[in-house]
């Protein structure tokens, strides 16, 4: 069907694999796992519930009948109800245990809460993978000389691997807030209507150590250690704005990379990659247009600003829970692992194709270098006997003179032979070439990246499972 809305984020960018996360499959089916090990530990806690029971659950656990869920929710209004009725015509012999003791949200929290998780571990496999493939760029390019800039005027200059070390620093400190969030993982577990697990101390008789074992051993079956300590009807709404700030975060690290890479495109320093067959513009048929870096910064300003959906959605929730949370959450979240889950595989496509201009990056370095350079050639001047506060002032005499000509005259810069025909310096123009290599100008910046790839990255990246290339789609 074309003639309906359908989001961009499943027809266009994210990958199948996290599609399927957010799936009614992967939810339903998830619902149902809860179910039943909700009903297997009620019976290993002496409920009145067979093992036939949970044999004929476990049965039907993948054979989600939808039609009948739709037809039934028509009628009652309740999705999970209607999902509980659904599974029961499936398992007439367990129809009456199924959901004992719990509420809606003991399969929705629990479940988004299992699906948030294993998003974000393809968010780590993926993150991981552009810190790896940046870093084989850094490495390469630890030292090649490239002018730095600052407020985007020329600045000192740094090494190509080095500017690309401070996009990878930023996603490791990605990496860091989810790789801190996702050690201390927990479910909702068994908490009751309200978090006080009232329904299932009356099924217990009283027994709070049984309730206690329901709530932990539910989790350790759907293999989580821990459950929070305490729930109102919900988990804490601050776990999505959490989680989603966190998505933001590697969206904010997207978008400066991105931007740095469109600026030296614009510069013809560094490239994108750019295929064959690949049409820039519509119009202008020579363009080489910043396409998938453009997309990184479009896709990551979604994330940014869907940072305010759950921080709003937390703020207002009153008592125990309200029900203004989950129309926000279902699309809020869900497209925001989307939209992530998309920008990075965009950067790991354009960091593993960059194109580099040594000739270009040079000759934009030469052009200022006799600039930075004057602070050393001052100096040698001193040593051959030279005033230095004079040798300042022509020296800035010259500078102001040799800017005017690039910029009112657009000519060449001239400086060295300015300097070099000025007999008070004493220097001839041979010798301030010989100072004018940009190696000697990048003070640590080799040793800088080398060392931050062996102790930073390779540190960080160790233990985590790459994403493998052939899932990478743009």
């Amino acid at each position: 069907m074309k003639n309906t809305y359908e989001s961009p984020l499943t027809s266009r960018y994210a990958s199948k694999e996290m599609q399927e996360l957010f799936s009614p499959d992967k939810k339903f089916k998830t619902w149902r796992r809860l179910w039943i090990a909700l009903a297997e530990t009620e019976m290993e806690l002496g409920l009145d519930i067979t093992q036939e029971q949970i044999d004929e659950l476990k049965r039907f656990k993948d054979d989600i009948n939808y039609d009948v869920a739709k037809a039934r929710e028509k009628e009652v209004r309740h999705d999970v109800m209607s999902h509980v009725y659904a599974y029961g015509v499936q398992c007439p012999k367990a129809s009456g245990i199924i959901h004992l003791g719990a509420t809606s949200c003991f399969v929705g929290d629990n479940t988004d809460l299992i699906i948030m998780y294993e998003a974000l571990e393809l968010v780590r496999k993926r993150l991981a993978k552009v810190i790896l493939t940046l870093s084989k760029f850094a490495d390469e390019y630890k030292s090649l000389p490239t002018l730095g800039f600052t407020h985007y005027q020329p600045a000192q200059p740094t090494t190509v691997g080095k500017r690309a070390t401070l996009w990878i620093q930023d996603f490791l400190l990605d990496l860091e807030a989810l790789n801190d969030f996702l050690q201390r993982k927990r479910l909702r577990g068994a908490k009751g209507t309200t978090g006080t697990q009232a329904s299932f101390l009356e099924l217990f008789d009283g027994d709070f150590e049984k309730v206690k074992n329901l709530d932990k051993t539910v989790a350790n079956k759907m293999g989580y250690e821990d459950v929070f300590a305490v729930t109102g009807q919900t988990y804490s709404r601050k776990i999505d704005s959490q989680v989603v700030n966190i998505l933001a975060g590697i969206a904010q690290s997207a978008t400066k990379f991105s931007n740095d890479i469109r600026l030296l495109q614009h510069l013809k320093e560094i490239e994108e990659p750019f295929e064959k067959n690949q049409i820039g513009s519509s119009a202008m048929a020579y363009k080489r247009n910043p396409m998938r870096s453009e997309r990184i910064a479009s896709l990551s300003r979604y994330v940014i600003a869907d940072m305010i959906n759950p921080a709003m959605t937390v703020s207002g929730q009153w008592f125990e829970r309200t029900l203004d949370d989950s129309a926000n959450k279902r699309i809020s979240v869900p497209e925001a692992f989307l939209a992530i889950d998309a920008v990075l595989n965009l950067c790991s496509n354009v960091s593993d194709g960059l194109v580099v201009y040594p000739k270009v990056i040079e000759q934009r370095l030469m052009k200022e270098l006799p600039f930075m350079a004057t602070e050393n050639i001052m100096m040698d001047a001193v040593k051959r006997g030279g005033n230095r506060q004079e040798l300042h002032e022509r020296i800035r005499v010259h500078s102001l003179e040799a800017a005017r000509m690039v910029k009112v005259e657009g000519k060449e810069n001239d400086l060295v032979d300015r300097i070099a025909n000025d007999s008070e310096f004493g220097i001839t123009k041979d010798e301030i070439l010989q100072v004018l290599k940009p190696e000697l100008y990048v003070g640590c910046a080799p040793m800088q990246v080398a060392e931050f790839l062996e102790n930073e990255v390779k540190v960080a990246l160790d233990g985590i499972e790459m994403i493998d290339d052939a899932e990478i789609t743009v």
